[in-house]
């Protein structure tokens, strides 16, 4: 192969890593780190902007009783972040939050902060189940509109301790909490995939230039 051909293919495959990492560098991080991630008040109820996509669900919920509370951003390390739109129903014992997919789908999930410490998570969309008996439930109903969510919601939550503080406060630290606690095992299987991607895309490149630049 001709040297200009070598360096050709070396440019490539290092493209080709650089790629990898741009993609999948704040997945491997969210992994090694998922309590890293900040969850930050946007704007109280009164000034909550909530996007047209999302008014359809956002109707549905206020006929079943819920309240508006405010907005969150939740934003891993390296990354702009997910905006969310909370309500709650304190009757029910439950928070509900509308958000985006990385898709730009409207989604939605319920969930109860449990006494001392626990949640229930129930969510709209496909999202696979896990439990620690006692503490945390978390599931997912897809394409369930909200009125049979919330009552597949009340119903994993039977037997359980719900909080009684339905504030945004609460919203907010339960969230913050999350991420620092009981989510931690799901958010590391959820992007377990993003950090093998970076591992591969570091050994190319420490590969392409211990190797003395020839590609592996």
């Amino acid at each position: 192969m001709s040297p200009l051909a070598e360096l050709l293919l070396v440019l490539v495959v290092l493209g080709m890593a650089v790629k990898l990492l741009l993609l999948n560098f704040w997945r491997a991080v969210l992994f090694v780190s998922p309590g890293g991630v900040r969850v930050l008040p946007v704007a109280p109820a009164d000034r909550m902007q909530l996007p047209p996509e999302l008014a359809t669900l956002a109707g549905q919920l206020q006929a079943l009783g819920f309240v508006p509370l405010g907005s969150h951003v939740e934003k891993p390390r390296f990354q702009k972040g997910t905006a969310s739109y909370d309500f709650a129903h304190p009757g029910q014992h439950t928070f509900a939050t509308l958000h985006f997919s990385p898709r730009g789908e409207p989604r939605l999930y319920l969930l109860t902060p449990l006494a001392p410490e626990g949640f229930v998570l129930t969510a709209g969309y496909a999202r696979p189940g896990f439990e620690l008996p006692g503490r945390y439930r978390s599931g997912g109903f897809p394409e369930v509109p909200p009125e049979r969510l919330l009552q597949a919601h009340r119903v994993r939550l039977q037997g359980l301790p719900a909080s009684e503080d339905f504030t945004w406060e609460e919203r907010l630290r339960s969230g913050q909490a999350w991420y620092r606690g009981l989510g931690q095992r799901e958010i590391r299987r959820q992007n377990l995939q993003g950090l093998l991607w970076t591992v591969v895309a570091l050994a190319i490149v420490a590969a392409l230039f211990l190797g003395g630049g020839r590609p592996v």
